[in-house]
């Protein structure tokens, strides 16, 4: 099946011989359905803070966060083509839609119109009015969403990447300093540097902090083999093997390097106005003071696991009942002590309103507890489709997380993953049809394993932007 030629190739591109034969495996025998036994729900594996809680949570972030490692973990890598496919698509054959519509309508509402202005030709129809965002002139289709302009506010201009800036100033701070990483593809790292270069004196003079900034990029060793659909190899005209990456789970190495005792991970796309900033500001601040609470608790409940006579009942209780793991009758100090050993992370979750996305479930594990996952529609069972249809919330990748162990070291994140929990999807290459794989997702399966709370978050802190006409919604708007 393969040739010196593809041990080469593998060692090149840092893949071990073991991880393709297991894809191979499971391109054979495909993911197991997960074991969902229903959907999360406020009462019963969803929180819903009063205002009371959620000021008392805020209060307790604020009064810890200067004593704090924070970093602000934002996935910002490939370019932006889902965004502006309709776009495309009319350049391309010239059919027009309902996207293209509307865009060319509302044209001078877009935050990205002067630098657009100031290309077009006074001339221009309106394919090609498309084309010089998509192409030449802006490139917004070969542009990353963090380095598209998102916001006006006046004659200022601000990019998605730096409205991270703005929250990260706002609520993400320590002593003064602002860390914020970045996941970027190698092709667009340099324009993320240029750009930041040139933005971040101005803000740090706005905000009175100082910002630390670092980047990241998928290692190659995280890309999965593609194959055909008889599962044999795919392979180049070149005859060479196809390595794909593997979507959003190939991250977590990059997380697990961050040195932190707390990380908040938002999506480079979901970010608002100014004047609409505030429910973000504080409910981030209200999750994170969420985990620190429940993180003091669960290094408390170990150090009386170390004593001998423990009260397990106690602690089996606080398990339960804050942390949302429902144990076995026969746990003892052993299955205690592991459920509580393990990264813990605090997920905001929006009521669902027709948006795309995960959403949170109860779901059986093979030790016989129930614990809480974010599940897409596609690890479900078609006989349990109905579990999906009836989540009353979605994830809108919204969490604080912290992987730091009660002695002060730093978990294995690799060895809370359930490996079980990838997917594998259709695609084409040259014309031709594939199947590729990915990794269990980044707050999907490569966190199953992890203690995890839902807390319930207003609609008002979610405004992502999946195509481009959504920079129209309100929450783009000044």
């Amino acid at each position: 099946m393969f040739t010196k030629e593809d041990f080469t190739q593998m060692e090149e591109h840092g893949v071990s011989l073991a991880s393709v034969w297991a894809q191979l495996q499971n391109f054979q025998h495909g993911f197991p359905p997960l074991p969902v036994v229903r959907a999360a729900s406020v009462g019963d594996g969803i929180r819903q803070l009063t205002p009371e809680q959620i000021d008392r949570a805020v209060d307790r972030y604020d009064r810890e966060a200067d004593r704090l490692r924070i970093v602000k973990f934002v996935p910002a890598s490939g370019a932006a083509t889902r965004m502006f496919k309709d776009l495309f698509d009319f350049v391309r054959d010239g059919h027009r839609n309902e996207t293209v519509d509307c865009l060319l309508a509302h044209l001078e509402e877009f935050a990205f119109y002067p630098e657009l202005r100031l290309q077009i030709p006074s001339d221009a129809d309106d394919r090609t009015i498309v084309e010089y965002i998509v192409g030449r002139g802006l490139r917004y289709g070969e542009t990353p969403k963090g380095l598209i302009s998102f916001h006006r506010y006046g004659g200022e201009v601000r990019k998605a990447v730096e409205e991270h800036l703005v929250e990260g100033a706002l609520y993400a701070a320590s002593g003064g300093e602002v860390k914020l990483h970045f996941t970027v593809s190698p092709e667009h790292r340099a324009r993320f540097e240029a750009l930041l270069a040139q933005r971040v004196p101005i803000y740090e003079a706005r905000y009175g902090v100082r910002y630390r900034i670092s980047f990241s990029e998928q290692s190659p060793a995280t890309d999965t083999l593609a194959v055909n659909p008889d599962f044999s190899p795919f392979r180049g005209e070149d005859g060479r093997l196809l390595f794909r990456p593997a979507g959003h789970g190939a991250l977590l190495a990059n997380l697990g390097a961050i040195e932190a005792d707390l990380i908040f991970v938002k999506n480079i796309d979901n970010v608002t106005t100014d004047a609409r900033k505030g429910d973000t500001i504080r409910y981030k601040k209200a999750l994170a003071g969420v985990l620190l609470d429940l993180q003091a608790k669960i290094f408390q409940c170990l150090m009386a696991l170390e004593v001998p006579g423990a009260q397990l009942e106690a602690i089996a209780e606080f398990i339960e009942k804050e942390l949302c793991v429902k144990l076995p009758k026969d746990y003892n100090t052993a299955l205690l002590r592991e459920v509580l050993d393990r990264p813990i992370r605090v997920c905001g979750m929006v009521r669902n309103e027709g948006e795309p996305g995960g959403g949170p479930f109860w779901v059986a594990t093979p030790r016989g507890l129930e614990t809480l996952q974010i599940a897409e529609s596609s690890q479900i069972a078609p006989d349990k489709k109905d579990l999906m249809r009836s989540s009353t919330h979605f994830n809108p990748v919204d969490l604080v997380c912290s992987f730091t162990t009660s002695k002060g070291g730093r978990f294995d994140l690799q060895k809370f993953v359930d490996p079980s929990t990838g997917f594998i999807s259709r695609k084409s290459s040259a014309g031709r049809e594939l199947l590729a794989q990915e990794l269990p997702g980044l707050w999907n399966g490569s966190m199953a394993r992890w203690n995890t709370v839902f807390v319930e978050v207003p609609v008002s802190t979610f405004s992502p932007v999946k195509v481009v006409t959504d920079l129209l919604r309100p929450e783009h708007k000044m």
